[in-house]
């Protein structure tokens, strides 16, 4: 069916400064896979029905909602003395990097404020660098800081959002995210990834712990896994616990390196598949969530496949 005119947008966070996070030549993780998403949702005449957002940067105090503020100045002060690389861990960055990190978690910030106000129906956030593999006080995985994570709280403590549903379809675990709110009850992780692989997290049994023992959820899968396995996860598994956690706002850590021909990734996941993903998304948040959905942009390095499966995700995002 056409989508009801007078409903709000879809929202699309972009911004061209997303591509000074330089990485060396080479590097999966490239200013390019900004630019193949955004112009894939050109070519497909999707920007003139999108409600488009410029990021605003998140400040140090929306990032230590989530991140250890000694962090946070480390992070700063390697990035500020030219490093290229965290000492934390496997993330490259170059001069601009600490100031696009800040957009990128500002990014999903704007967001969460126009769905959240009502201004957009949902949200689609083209930023790098990713963030789910960022811990309290690491940065990793090509990620500085843990952009959903941070959104995610800013809604609970911005907009006074009870509950908050993540769920990660990225090849890899979503450790980061995992790791920030496994004690947390008021926020419910689920996480489909590919096992044995990097990180080497998301074991099945990891589901929590003390108050938040339940909700995390893990759906490890070997490689060659793909609709049969993580749809038919979320349909069994994912759905109805998400429905009994009734989120208030559903945020999706869209990683497209799940799709065939990532080379990082060995799933098997076709562009119909992530518009499955996505309305199964779409019709829990409309049940328990006002609509409200938020989708993050994190893995994708397939540079025609991430354009591919972005452009159908945002569609199923404006049916």
């Amino acid at each position: 069916m056409p989508a009801d005119s007078t409903a709000p947008r879809t929202a699309l966070v972009r911004d061209a400064r997303y591509r000074r996070h330089d990485t060396p030549p080479g590097h999966p993780e490239q200013p390019a896979r900004y630019t193949a998403v955004v112009e894939g949702l050109a070519e497909a005449g999707l920007l003139d029905r999108l409600l488009d957002l410029a990021p605003r940067p998140a400040v140090e105090d929306e990032i230590a909602a989530c991140h250890a503020r000694d962090y946070i100045r480390l992070a700063q002060q390697e990035i500020a003395a030219g490093a290229g690389h965290l000492s934390t861990g496997d993330t490259d960055v170059s001069e601009a990097s600490y100031e696009v990190a800040l957009l990128a978690a500002g990014g999903v910030l704007t967001a969460v404020d126009a769905v959240v106000e009502g201004r957009a129906g949902n949200a689609f956030c083209v930023l790098r660098p990713p963030g789910h593999h960022a811990r309290p006080a690491q940065g990793m995985g090509f990620c500085v800081f843990n952009n959903i994570a941070v959104g995610a709280r800013y809604a609970q403590q911005r907009h006074g959002l009870d509950r908050v549903l993540i769920v990660d379809w990225d090849v890899h675990h979503g450790n980061g995210t995992q790791d920030i709110f496994y004690a947390d009850p008021s926020v419910f992780f689920a996480s489909s990834h590919q096992s044995p692989w990097y990180p080497g997290t998301g074991d099945a049994r990891e589901t929590g712990e003390g108050p938040g023992r339940g909700t995390t959820l893990n759906f490890p899968f070997p490689a060659g896994s793909g609709r049969e396995e993580i749809l038919g996860a979320f349909r069994r598994k994912l759905l109805p616990e998400a429905r009994a956690f009734q989120p208030d706002l559903v945020m999706i850590s869209a990683g497209f390196d799940s799709r065939a021909g990532d080379p990082l990734g060995q799933f098997t996941l076709e562009d119909d598949d992530f518009v499955e993903l996505t309305e199964m998304l779409r019709e829990l948040a409309d049940v328990t969530a006002g609509r409200r959905v938020v989708s993050v942009l994190e893995g994708g390095y397939n540079l025609a496949g991430l354009a591919a499966a972005a452009t159908t995700h945002v569609r199923a995002l404006l049916a």
